[in-house]
């Protein structure tokens, strides 16, 4: 059986799927990236030397922001209302880990809700340290988990 997918219609077009007759549903996804940094930009991280300010906290208020406005920034998702968003940066030795935990109770996943929370997170870095290392990598960003129950 061939697989289909599902924002097209029978002539390849682009649309935006019904999901009018799915149940509501309690669904949760979790996504994780990573920003490749110098060593020297994980320092002044670490120190909170950067000239814009605290990178870390920073990039995960951007995280929730980007997740909030998944519906508006990608054409054919559905605007979803958010029970939680929890974005997390975590300093390691070799550049910034994020993680995106979406909620929401409704008839559509929050993957992309997840995954742009990650995205976003991680290009705030980016911005935040393109003074200092053009070096940087993002990297490793992923679907780690998707539930309905």
């Amino acid at each position: 059986m061939k697989k289909q997918l599902s924002h097209t219609d029978e002539k390849g077009k682009a649309k935006m799927v019904d999901v009018s007759q799915k149940p509501d549903q309690e669904r949760e996804a979790i996504a994780r990236g990573f920003i490749r940094l110098s060593h020297e930009t994980v320092e002044l991280i670490r120190q909170n030397q950067m000239k814009k300010g605290d990178v870390l906290t920073v990039a995960q208020i951007a995280g929730i922001q980007g997740a909030k406005r998944t519906g508006e920034l990608i054409p054919l998702c559905h605007p979803l209302q958010l029970w939680k968003i929890e974005v997390r940066c975590i300093l390691l030795d070799h550049g910034v880990q994020a993680e995106c935990t979406a909620l929401c109770y409704g008839k559509t996943g929050v993957e992309m809700e997840a995954l742009t929370g990650v995205n976003v997170a991680l290009l705030t870095v980016y911005d935040m340290c393109k003074a200092v290392d053009q070096d940087m990598v993002m990297e490793e960003i992923r679907l780690v988990s998707k539930t309905k129950k």
